[in-house]
């Protein structure tokens, strides 16, 4: 019998991390850097506004595009944060997390042969969801000795008349590099010169330590060419609860909102009316997160760069990317020795590209006393090797 398959789809491996954590969970005692999600609860009151969602009956669905308290409180944030003000009826959507927004950005706008520029290493969906949307995904290379912060010149030279989209994703994940504004308006106009649409994924916006944010579609003329992704997950420790958004310019929000009536009835509404309460009330409980964050970051990069682990100093998000080819392994092999030999599982960095090679990540957001014990295995490991 012939494969039903789709080539696009074919083409496309599994997750290297969902394959890493099938292993991971046959096994006991293990300390896990590696899922990246907040090791915080949902803050008390905003689950508690889900709970009476649901004890009121608040059951059904709400618009599909979600209901417009939440959409206004969203573009009051985007403006309150960084001065850039969206229409909540017709410029800002509410999705089912990031990665939906993502998803169906690139069925509204990529055309098979349209290429995609991406910085690498990036998030494992965004090549996919590329492929996925039958365009040609465009990879730029960032290193450690850059900070794994992409430049306008590298964007620049791999441009060509194929080129629709610049797909930007800072803080990022996996390395916590942020750019700087100074670089980030050499990028954007880059982006103006060319003609080119900016997908910008700042889900983890909030989540910096000793720099500013830079919100891309707030930048001059870029509010017309740039399309916005955030959520709730990380800030505000919902990533069960599913809700992400999507702004931007109404002829792209109305193209990415009709693929979302086709896939989506709405995003879960008692989520919504959690994340109405986060809006309103849970800026205290992401400035505790991110102090938590914050130390967490400086004990762990001291920590790794110690052992002997060349490791970049992350500004964002809650991962560091240290380097371990020096200790003569690939990333894969150190990744699945320290978890059989020691039990802590980090991510292998090639999971996010090809530049990822020969680095892991480590995500951060775990409690102190686990990010210590990690930090003792690794030194044990990485000693009981270097003398192999």
């Amino acid at each position: 019998m012939r494969s039903f398959v789709s080539r696009r789809v074919a083409k496309v491996p599994p997750s290297a991390i969902r394959q890493f954590f099938d292993i991971l969970h046959t096994m006991d005692d293990v300390i896990s850097l590696g899922i990246g999600e907040p090791d915080f609860c949902t803050p008390s009151h905003i689950s508690q506004a889900g709970i009476r969602s649901l004890s009121n009956g608040g059951t059904g669905y709400s618009s599909n595009a979600g209901s417009l308290e939440l959409r206004e409180l969203i573009a009051d944030k985007l403006d309150e944060l960084y001065g850039v003000r969206y229409r909540a009826e017709t410029e800002v959507l509410v999705t089912v997390g990031a990665s939906e927004a993502i998803s169906d950005f690139m069925i509204a706008v990529v055309d098979p042969g349209d290429e995609v520029i991406i910085p690498q290493p990036c998030f494992v969906s965004y090549v996919p969801a590329v492929l996925f949307a039958g365009g040609t995904p465009v990879t730029i290379d960032t290193r450690l000795e850059n900070g794994f912060a992409v430049t306008a010149e590298e964007i620049e030279a791999r441009i060509t008349p194929r080129t629709k989209v610049l797909f930007l994703s800072y803080p990022s994940n996996p390395t916590g590099a942020v750019v700087s504004r100074e670089e980030m308006l050499r990028i954007v106009e880059v982006a103006r010169r060319h003609d080119l649409l900016v997908l910008s994924d700042e889900i983890y916006d909030r989540l910096v330590y000793g720099v500013e944010h830079v919100c891309v579609a707030a930048l001059p003329g870029l509010q017309e060419r740039t399309v916005h992704v955030g959520g709730f997950s990380k800030s505000y420790a919902m990533t069960g609860w599913r809700i992400g958004f999507v702004a931007g310019p109404e002829e792209i929000l109305s193209a990415i909102a009709k693929v979302h009536q086709y896939v989506i009835m709405c995003a879960p509404t008692m989520a919504q009316h959690a994340a109405v309460q986060a809006l309103r009330h849970g800026e205290p409980d992401v400035q505790q997160m991110v102090r938590a964050y914050d130390r967490r970051r400086k004990l762990i990069v001291r920590g790794l760069n110690e052992i002997g682990l060349a490791t970049y100093e992350p500004r964002g998000a809650f991962y560091c990317f240290p380097r371990v080819s020096d200790l003569g392994m690939d990333d894969v092999t150190f990744a699945e020795r320290l978890l059989v030999e020691e039990h802590v599982a980090l991510v292998p960095g090639s999971a996010f590209g090809p530049t990822g090679q020969g680095h892991v990540r480590a995500c951060y957001a775990a409690p102190i006393e686990e990010i210590e014990e990690a930090l003792t295995r690794v030194r044990r490991f990485v000693e009981r090797h270097a003398a192999d």
